[in-house]
């Protein structure tokens, strides 16, 4: 799947409270979190090491998506998904264009706003 991602030296809670201020400054909430690792650890008692998904949600670009295209809720909130790696922590973001590649016009400025939130990280890579 196309992403948007950027890694970091930060450990996972410094790197969640950094992308978690960076989405506040470019209107974006968090709806949901998931603690991927633990749970799958919970459940079937098997480790994935330290997955965490952040459900972000910018309301207006939200609302405006669903007055387009309802099947747009399919899509909601928009996975934030942190993975610690060997030298810190990815932030992984899916391409909205990728998602909903038949409407420009709401893929590309959500886009811009994910990209400068990651952008004030580090590096963003699209994949």
């Amino acid at each position: 799947m196309q992403s948007l991602s950027v890694e970091t030296t930060m450990a996972l809670p410094e790197a969640e409270a950094e992308i978690r201020s960076q989405l506040s400054t470019v209107g974006f909430g968090i709806l949901s979190e998931i603690d991927l690792g633990a749970t799958l650890l919970a459940k079937l008692n098997r480790s994935i090491g330290n997955v965490k998904i952040l459900g972000a949600c910018n309301p207006q670009f939200a609302y405006e998506a669903l007055t387009t295209d309802r099947s747009v809720a399919l899509l909601l909130p928009c996975n934030v998904v942190l993975d610690v790696t060997d030298t810190g922590t990815r932030i992984s973001i899916p391409s909205p264009e990728a998602l909903l590649p038949d409407h420009p016009e709401l893929t590309l400025p959500v886009t811009d706003l994910l990209m400068k939130a990651l952008s004030a990280i580090g590096n963003v890579v699209v994949q």
